[in-house]
Formats: C-alpha cells, sequence, structure tokens
C-alpha cells in the first residue's frame, strides 16, 4: 500500500473533526491513487473471503445482487466527472450484517444480510447501491475523511467485523483504511440520496423504492439496528427530503 497514504491516515487520528481535511489533502493522493488503493484492499477482502467461503457467487441472493449492479453500472459510467474511468467490481458477502459500502474507483461490497433480513425487492437493492454508487463517483471520501470519521468507522465497522467472525479481518481493514462507510456529512448524504434516486431511475428501477428501503431501515432500526444504519442515518426527514426529490427521479423513470 502507497506509504505516504498509510502515514496521513495515522495522522489524521490526530487531528480534531472540526479541523480534519481529506485524505487527498493530507497524503497529496490523486483520484488515481485512491482508486488504486481501493483495489488493493478489495482483493484482498474478496481473497479472505474466498478462503473463508464467505464469498458468495452462486446463490440465489447473488444472482440477484449481481444483476442489478450490471444494470446500473453503465448509468454509473455516464455519471462519472472524475476524469478516470471506474474498474467496478462486486462482492458479495455471507454474513447477517445488514451492510453494505463502496470503496473508491468503484468497488461495491453488499453483505447478504441487508437483501435477506430486509427482504429488499430488487428495486429496494439498487437503491442501496445506487446511493453507494453515487458517494463513490463524487468521491466524497477525499471530502470526509478526518480523524473522528477514521476513529469511529474503525471501531465500528471493526466491532462489526468482530461479530461476523474470522472472515471480515479484511474487508474491516479496507473500510478503516478508505473510509468506505464514513459517517459523512448531512450534506453528501443527501447528495448521494438525490444522485441514488437519479440512478436507479435512469437504470429502469422505480424510484419510489428508496423510500420503501428506508421505511425498512427505520423499522430494522427500532429493532436493534444495523451496521448500515450506523453511518447511513435514517430518519423521517431524511425520507421526507427524499420525497421532494422524487417528481423529477420519477418522470426519468416515466420516460423509459
Amino acid at each position: 500500500m502507497n506509504n505516504k497514504l498509510m502515514l496521513c491516515m495515522a495522522t489524521a487520528a490526530t487531528v480534531t473533526l472540526s479541523g480534519c481535511t481529506t485524505i487527498a489533502d493530507i497524503a497529496g493522493a490523486d483520484t488515481a491513487t485512491l482508486n488504486n488503493v481501493a483495489a488493493q484492499g478489495f482483493n484482498k477482502t474478496v481473497q479472505e473471503a474466498s478462503s473463508n467461503k464467505t464469498l458468495d457467487t452462486s446463490s440465489a441472493t447473488y444472482q440477484r445482487v449481481n444483476a442489478v449492479f450490471n444494470k446500473l453500472r453503465p448509468y454509473a459510467d455516464q455519471m462519472n466527472q472524475t476524469g478516470t474511468k471506474f474498474a467496478w467490481q462486486l462482492a458479495v458477502l455471507k454474513s447477517d450484517q445488514v451492510n453494505a459500502y463502496v470503496a473508491p474507483g468503484g468497488k461495491v461490497v453488499v453483505y447478504t444480510g441487508i437483501v435477506n433480513k430486509l427482504n429488499l425487492t430488487d428495486a429496494e437493492i439498487a437503491a442501496v447501491m445506487g446511493h453507494e454508487m453515487v458517494h463513490a463517483l463524487e468521491e466524497h471520501s477525499k471530502q470526509k475523511v478526518g480523524a473522528q470519521a477514521l476513529t469511529d468507522l474503525a471501531i465500528g465497522i471493526g466491532l462489526s467485523a468482530a461479530g461476523a467472525g474470522q472472515g471480515a479481518t479484511a474487508a474491516a481493514q479496507l473500510g478503516s483504511q478508505i473510509g468506505i462507510g464514513l459517517p459523512y456529512s448531512r450534506n453528501l448524504e443527501s447528495r448521494a440520496d438525490q444522485g441514488g434516486l437519479m440512478l436507479m431511475a435512469r437504470a429502469g428501477y422505480n424510484p419510489q423504492a428508496a423510500i420503501t428501503l428506508w421505511e425498512k431501515m427505520n423499522k430494522l432500526s427500532g429493532s436493534g439496528g444495523s451496521s448500515f444504519l450506523s453511518t447511513h442515518p435514517s430518519n423521517s426527514q431524511r425520507i421526507e427530503a427524499m420525497r421532494k426529490n422524487l417528481p423529477a427521479a420519477q418522470a426519468i423513470y416515466n420516460q423509459r
């Protein structure tokens, strides 16, 4: 891994949230560098999951998630304004965790628990994936990886990994190193919500499903919560904001 980038992450742990800067500012890492580091971490995650037989490549859940991923990908490419082509990849991990995340450069990880426990429809899977893809496309990790974000993320994902067993070690490391699933600001979350609505609509998924997804998340939160919600705050204000963006997304969907 890029030693300079690793040093920046260690240094960031001493920076207060109010004075935090992005990984790119600290390390001088451009988009290509971050994408490369994320790819290395993703590959390690996949290798470890394969070794521990937690990599899902054949179940019905995998087939559905992969189909949604492939349907969204060309539209995500159309939205890419980073100047660097993404090498989109998907890993589906067998786990009861209700979680999903994306690394810079388009490395998507989905836990089977988020699909199975919430009984997600294909359109709701698209809402999850579209939201995460927009975080990557707008490079939100470069904008919001300060000391407290890294600390909270390392603790949150580390605890989730411990509960998921040995097979989650690389996934936890990837999260703590790159800032996967980090608690983005309200503004960036709103941008991902709005962009995700438009992305799923362009791909032919009814954006109304984004509302039902977060309603399911809220219900689950009331009965014990989920690791996904720990970094993706779900509340009535957020759902209401998405409702306001629905007409534009619905118009795109209806034109298909």
